[in-house]
Formats: structure tokens, C-alpha cells, sequence
């Protein structure tokens, strides 16, 4: 257990933002699944959509420090290839 009040702190601080990049990451999974399940249907205008709204999203989560920048190039970069696919 935390002794100081620093270690105390820490804790706290890090439970919040444990929840808000948790929240975070599921936004930008939803965003993700909806590109995904726009692809499956065979709807390139839907997929192109979807795509251009997931984009900012992952983008903002290399921004904030939850996701690996170049996690988010591979993934846009196999979600765009996907989505030219069609």
C-alpha cells in the first residue's frame, strides 16, 4: 500500500485516467467496427464515410497518448486498403 502522499496521489491520478483512456479506446473501436462492418455489407460510400470519421478519432488517440502512432498508420493504412478494395 501507498505510503507517502505523492505514492497516494499517484494512485488516484492514475485510476482516473485509466478510465478515460478506457473510454477513449472504445470510442475509437466503435469507430473502427463501423468502417469494418460498412466494408462487410459491400457499401463503399458508407465505408469511405466511416473511414474519413475513424481517421480523426485514432489520430486524436496517438494525440493523447493511447495508441502507438504507428499502430494508427498500420490500421488506417489496412482499413484504406480495404475500403479502395471495394
Amino acid at each position: 500500500m501507498a505510503n507517502t502522499p505523492q505514492a497516494r496521489k499517484r494512485i488516484r491520478r492514475n485510476n482516473r485516467r485509466a478510465e478515460i483512456n478506457t473510454a477513449r479506446m472504445s470510442r475509437i473501436r466503435s469507430f473502427i467496427k463501423k468502417v469494418e462492418t460498412a466494408i462487410e455489407s459491400g457499401d463503399k460510400d458508407a465505408a469511405a464515410n466511416a473511414l474519413k470519421a475513424a481517421q480523426p478519432e485514432m489520430q486524436r488517440g496517438v494525440a493523447r497518448g493511447v495508441l502507438h502512432k504507428n499502430t494508427v498508420a498500420r490500421k488506417m493504412s489496412r482499413l484504406s486498403k480495404r475500403v479502395s478494395a471495394l
